[in-house]
């Protein structure tokens, strides 16, 4: 189903949508900017079909030809901009796909509907030519620009857009969806949210990656016993760390959540906002031996941890000096 009741939060966005539906004061420009994963793509897809529905109920109907259509991918006014090369949208993209396009009439619709996904990849001079269409549009033509970097864009782009932010959904929302659409049990919700941080796309990817629950684990059985470790087995441990250098700011993010959590429960011995609820006994034991500095300690030197990867020191030097910082802290 793709309808605007189907967007979870993002309600600005879809008051904004709807009245330009139900008014017919439809821009030919539309900016949707978000994280990776948020949720631009099915936006603008639900906005695509409510303009073209043949019903005209605000809604998309999901049942008429034009809805079908759209549904399967193959409406021939919802026009999804392609490009050959991954990091790049070229001129040559935008002159064939939509300046030597857009001057076609609709052909089954009243509007002509062009879908520019990352458009932070177009270069310069592919937002220069999409410039002369945004300047003369045909009356027909809408065209929505996707973007995760809105900073990539020309003012003179951003000038003639209606910019619609996306916004983090919030905790609630995005646990009730995993809980709710997709099943996923309680607690497992629970680390996913935390993770996702408002970002809808995130949270469903992680709810059903087994390589996530194998950090997951493989982070929380070292946390657990990390204080009992010879040096030797810290470095075995940072050697099989070292298989999820790609995941690594998810690995660092669990110990932190961990980390949060004792702090929470030593503060207030409630387990109800914990994320890792169902650790409690091993939690408890960390929150127990940890001191407040010492567990503030260990947050800061994750975080620490995170820039100098980012800075490319060599990682496992970074991750042994983590790694003792953590034990002696524990």
């Amino acid at each position: 189903m793709a309808r605007f009741q189907d967007i979870i939060g993002q309600e600005q966005i879809k008051e904004h949508l709807r009245n330009a539906v139900a008014t017919g004061k439809v821009s030919h420009a539309y900016i949707i900017h978000g994280e990776k994963s948020s949720g631009k793509e099915f936006i603008a897809k639900v906005f695509a079909m409510a303009l073209q529905c043949e019903k005209g109920e605000g809604e998309p109907c999901q049942e008429c030809h034009s809805c079908k259509q759209a549904l399967s991918g193959n409406h021939p006014d919802i026009i999804r901009v392609t490009h050959e090369k991954p990091n790049t949208i070229s001129v040559d993209d935008i002159r064939k796909q939509v300046n030597g396009d857009v001057a076609l009439k609709p052909y089954s619709s009243a509007h002509k509907i062009y879908l520019i996904n990352e458009a932070e990849k177009m270069t310069a001079q592919a937002q220069n030519a999409l410039l002369k269409t945004l300047e003369e549009p045909p009356a027909y033509a809408v065209i929505f620009l996707l973007t995760s970097n809105i900073n990539a864009l020309l003012p003179t782009i951003l000038s003639r857009c209606v910019v619609l932010n996306m916004k983090p959904v919030p905790d609630t929302l995005v646990r009730e969806y995993l809980c709710r659409q997709l099943q996923i049990p309680d607690y497992k919700a629970e680390v996913c949210t935390a993770f996702a941080r408002g970002n809808i796309g995130k949270a469903k990817a992680l709810a059903s990656s087994e390589e996530f629950d194998n950090i997951k684990s493989d982070a929380l059985s070292l946390l657990k016993y990390i204080q009992d470790m010879e040096l030797n087995e810290i470095i075995a441990a940072v050697k099989k760390i070292a298989e999820y250098k790609l995941e690594i700011n998810d690995y660092l993010d669990i110990c932190a959540i961990w980390y949060r959590d004792a702090l929470l429960f030593k503060a207030t011995s409630d387990v109800n906002h914990l994320v890792f609820r169902e650790e409690i006994q091993a939690l408890r034991r960390t929150a127990q031996r940890s001191s407040y500095e010492g567990i503030e300690t260990i947050i800061k030197a994750l975080d620490t941890a995170k820039k100098r990867i980012d800075a490319n020191v060599n990682f496992e030097l970074t991750m042994e000096l983590l790694m003792l910082t953590i034990q002696e802290n524990s």
